[in-house]
């Protein structure tokens, strides 16, 4: 499910105004008045007052600055912007018109906690007493008792959310994997990520060389003429020093994690993929005991920027891409030489709108990958370069690979390893279903991006993975995480 356009409107207005203000240098001194700009009242637009939409504004230019929407921050990526949250409703179980005020109450007498009283019309449920356990639904005979699913809780893969007695919700942060699916499942727009526009603004401002890294996922998103060389161009004109398409670190990665995956093959060790960080930081939080299993071979992402910057140590690294746990990856795993920032297709959008650049259609004479490189988007294709990898390697090995496509297979297959049940050899996991294509800030839907990606897929050289990586001098940097 996804935010509908409402919603999206809004962010990207923010968006626009903090990378706007901060290009011109008025950020500090303007800040408050945005606001005011976007809500200038006297009528309120989508809220009940213009003074509880402006705060939401405020708690989204906060967001947009990098910092938690609240005074509260407990350095998770992802925030709970609590004035738009007050709309949903408090409790899960509500008693709908359905109730016939029967006599024999099988609602009341079900409930242990005393949270079901008779009402004049039909029963009523007292937030701040039920515990959500729904017996008084399976007990009523109308099914006059209706679950309410929040959204947000309802998308989250590992349970991670929660709500107080005020119907705040809250991120548990022991359990949120960062993988983003909850923000574009709240129909209020009330879940929202940290961003780095001001700080990529600040860089792009300053004296330092600034990369702009697109990931794999990028080409089809924005239909079947804007390529990498589209992106490359406009990159330029918004005051990048340079641009490089991460399929270059997919061809990388493959080949790194091709000879780890083949000596873990031949001692018996089973292994997991480490390109997808919300996979990563499931095995991590729930499932610590397998944290050893996770291949040492860095992300593509990590990849090119150790690339870049064994050349030139002081450059500034960007990642732009669909997905939100790659923030994580920068802020919570701390992996040396790693990208600076990341950015969103949205929030590279506002700071292009804010230097009134825009991507052009263009050739595709700018190939810096394998098409193996390439489909690191897809899921299944960190499988398929590995295993091309190993091919080219002469290794002789077959090893059996378990694609895992989603969040809710990735725990499965991790269940699997775990009780030492799982067949396969290694695990392939991504947490988002589909792959990076399917990450939760796509541009495009994925029906549309797969149709594009395949149109410029075909256009892809026929290079292979060890002949492309020959061009790039690999011994400069390390590969591996340690």
């Amino acid at each position: 499910m996804y935010a509908d356009e409402n919603v999206i409107k809004i962010k990207h207005r923010v968006l626009y105004e903090v990378a706007k203000l901060a290009f011109e240098g008025n950020l500090d001194a303007e800040r408050d008045h945005i606001a005011v700009r976007l809500i200038p009242g006297p009528t309120p637009q989508f809220r009940c007052c213009i003074y509880k939409e402006r705060e939401i504004i405020r708690q989204r230019v906060r967001l947009a600055e990098g910092k938690a929407p609240g005074a509260k921050d407990d350095g998770n990526i992802i925030q709970v912007i609590s004035s738009a949250c007050e709309d949903c409703p408090i409790s899960s179980y509500t008693v709908t018109e359905n109730c016939q005020n029967c006599l024999g109450k099988a609602c009341i007498n079900a409930c242990k906690f005393g949270a079901i009283e008779a009402g004049r019309e039909r029963s009523h449920i007292d937030p701040h007493k039920c515990k959500e356990c729904g017996k008084c639904a399976a007990a009523c005979p109308y099914n006059a008792i209706a679950h309410l699913k929040r959204p947000c809780k309802f998308a989250c893969p590992v349970n991670a959310i929660t709500y107080n007695e005020y119907g705040i919700s809250g991120i548990d942060d022991s359990k949120c994997i960062r993988c983003g699916r909850c923000i574009h499942s709240c129909p209020f727009g009330a879940i929202g990520s940290k961003t780095y526009i001001v700080d990529v603004i600040n860089a792009l401002k300053s004296d330092k060389k600034v990369y702009a890294m697109a990931a794999p996922a990028t080409e089809g998103q924005f239909g079947p003429n804007i390529t990498m060389n589209s992106w490359k161009k406009a990159m330029r004109e918004v005051g990048f020093n340079g641009f490089i398409e991460v399929g270059l670190g997919g061809d990388m990665t493959a080949s790194s994690e091709a000879a780890e995956w083949a000596e873990a093959y031949q001692n018996g060790e089973k292994k997991v993929t480490s390109c997808c960080p919300g996979f990563v930081n499931m095995v991590r939080l729930h499932f610590p005991e397998l944290a050893d299993r996770i291949s040492t071979t860095v992300s593509p992402m990590c990849a090119v920027s150790r690339m870049i910057k064994a050349k030139e140590p002081d450059a500034v690294t960007v990642f732009i891409g669909p997905c939100i746990a790659k923030k994580s990856e920068v802020v919570d795993q701390k992996i040396e030489g790693n990208a600076d920032y990341v950015l969103t297709y949205s929030e590279i959008r506002a700071i292009m709108s804010a230097k009134n650049v825009e991507l052009q259609p263009d050739d595709t004479s700018y190939q810096e990958s394998s098409i193996y490189g390439k489909r690191f988007g897809n899921s299944g294709g960190v499988t398929s370069a590995v295993l091309q990898s190993m091919k080219e390697m002469n290794a002789g090995l077959e090893p059996k690979v378990c694609r895992a496509n989603g969040a809710e297979e990735c725990r499965k297959f991790l269940l699997l390893l775990k009780a030492g049940r799982l067949p396969d050899d290694f695990i392939e996991g991504m947490a988002c279903e589909g792959g990076c294509v399917g990450g939760p800030s796509s541009y495009n839907d994925m029906l549309s991006t797969k149709k594009f990606r395949d149109e410029l897929l075909e256009k892809a050289d026929g290079r292979n993975i060890g002949e492309n990586l020959k061009n790039y001098h690999m011994e400069t940097f390390s590969m591996h995480r340690d």
